[in-house]
């Protein structure tokens, strides 16, 4: 190299991308010693001049006595985190001759440094190795990091436990890549141990469940404490159909750059269930903050967000959920670009019907006043509430439910079931129902009798359903149809979806609501 300047490749995570960074290290005779490093640097990056020098130090090399001359680029791209000490010491020792037959060239360089010299696990490797793979490059990393970036197929990996490995590997003029384990598949893994036969009586609410699992609806529970609403949602992932790799890989990269992977973790095999506590702010919901990272939206991608006691959460914070649940993805901008990070999830809400949770249900202790509950019920608005597809009032299990309930179906009984409903709708439509729109909308899920067509305006006029309910009805109508492997959506099938629409609201207000057909039929 000349033994004066250094060229090596490492990368930055951009949202759940990675993009190739140049680092150029210079070592000049002339001036005083120090370190200096252009190409938009942040905090961590400036900070590690400290760590580099101490760490060459420790691992046995020597920190050249002149000036160094550290440049990342793009320059015009902030350049964040740790994973820069790496090949910036690296760079040093190879611009100051340290490192005979120095052969940089085909791989990428990440890693931090510990004050001894060792290399800690980092967050975001998956993208980085895939970006190295397009590159058709190497990767030098964390070895901690082996079962993550092993995902990647046909990338030669060289791990590195301390800056005296990594060193070692770049000298080596026979370098073999080592072998990583090869990924857990995701299909069958079932990591979850909650089954649904665990659920005593609610049958409403396993009927609910099944739906939703089965058309990917949203899911919106109100009820008592203790009537099952956590119970429920926590047993959604069970019945969900495993992640096919392609989804595995893109949940697994999320929760890489979120740095939410466990210590050696590889594959993410099970589909995510995420249940942030109502304190968390609009950033912790959809991601954000002043270096973008993906929120606990983008955590629960091809998987379930539940939010328990809806209300309690900041207005600002499940508002910000509006835009995100019908286009699949979060676009966050900054003045210097946007970033998109996908969220593409089954929501799930649950709220009590009043502060205390007892109105309707035991009115001796119900002490709440007629003003708080309405206040209550206000926090959830109501251009959120539409976007969910089924809504339900639970009643709570009395003792005599728990002590003669028969055994209820197993997740996996379920499960299949839903299985089989989502093989009809990609078979037909090659999408699920809950992205039914337009045209396909009105092929796939109008209703094929008049008694269907006039239920559904009759619920129009009597509930003053909104366009955008009157699609969602529409769907999980043609989503329970797809469960009785009917190939046409009938009066019955919009009767329920229409039940699983207006039950909450029919609770919230008193009233039995009930539909009649042109024949007379109730429903």
């Amino acid at each position: 190299m000349g033994g004066m300047l250094a060229r090596l490749s490492a990368a930055a995570v951009v949202g759940v991308e990675a993009i190739p960074v140049s680092v150029e290290v210079d070592v000049s005779g002339g001036g005083l010693p120090g370190m200096t490093m252009v190409g938009l640097p942040d905090t961590t990056v400036r900070e590690s001049r400290d760590r580099v020098r101490t760490a060459i130090r420790n691992a046995g090399f020597q920190m050249p006595g002149s000036r160094v001359t550290v440049s990342l680029a793009p320059a015009d791209m902030r350049k964040v985190g740790a994973a820069f000490d790496l090949p910036i010491a690296l760079g040093i020792l190879a611009a100051s001759g340290a490192l005979p037959h120095f052969q940089p060239r085909q791989l990428f360089i990440v890693g931090g440094l510990s004050l001894d010299g060792s290399v800690p696990p980092m967050r975001g490797v998956l993208p980085i190795a895939a970006a190295a793979r397009r590159a058709g490059a190497g990767l030098v990393f964390p070895e901690a990091n082996l079962a993550e970036a092993g995902i990647v197929e046909g990338l030669p990996l060289f791990p590195a436990r301390s800056l005296f490995d990594a060193a070692r590997i770049l000298v080596a003029t026979n370098r073999q890549p080592v072998v990583a384990p090869p990924p857990a598949s995701p299909r069958g893994s079932r990591e979850d141990p909650l089954d649904l036969d665990e659920v005593k009586g609610q049958h409403l609410g396993r009927r609910a469940l099944e739906i939703a699992a089965a058309g990917a609806h949203h899911l919106f529970f109100s009820g008592p404490p203790g009537a099952g609403k956590t119970m429920l949602a926590r047993r959604l992932p069970g019945i969900l159909p495993p992640l096919s790799f392609e989804e595995a890989l893109e949940v697994t990269t999320i929760h890489s750059v979120a740095g939410a992977l466990p210590p050696g973790g590889g594959l993410v095999t099970a589909r995510p269930f995420r249940a942030p506590h109502h304190t968390a702010s609009d950033i912790a919901l959809v991601g954000g903050g002043s270096h973008p990272r993906p929120g606990e939206l983008s955590l629960a991608h091809h998987g379930v967000l539940f939010l328990d006691e809806l209300p309690e959460f900041s207005r600002r914070a499940i508002e910000t959920l509006r835009q995100p649940l019908e286009h699949g993805a979060i676009q966050i901008a900054r003045a210097n670009g946007s970033i998109t990070f996908p969220s593409r999830v089954m929501l799930v809400a649950a709220m009590n019907p009043c502060p205390c949770g007892f109105h309707r249900i035991d009115a001796k202790r119900c002490t709440c006043l007629s003003s708080a509950i309405d206040q209550y019920r206000r926090r959830a608005s109501g251009p959120l509430l539409d976007r969910f597809d089924l809504r339900l009032d639970l009643a709570p299990v009395t003792w005599r439910d728990l002590q003669t309930a028969a055994p209820g179906e197993t997740s996996a009984e379920v499960r299949s079931r839903v299985l089989a409903s989502r093989e009809r709708q990609f078979a037909r439509q090659g999408a699920l129902n809950c992205k039914l729109e337009g045209a396909a909308l009105r092929q796939y899920a109008y209703p094929v009798d008049a008694a269907g067509t006039t239920l559904l305006g009759r619920a129009i006029a009597r509930f003053g359903l909104s366009a955008r309910g009157l699609t969602r009805v529409q769907r999980v109508a043609r989503t329970i149809a797809d469960l009785e492997a009917s190939e046409a959506v009938e009066a019955r099938h919009v009767a329920e979806a229409l039940h699983f629409r207006m039950a909450d609201q029919a609770a919230s207000d008193g009233a039995n609501y009930e539909i009649a057909d042109s024949a007379g039929q109730v429903w």
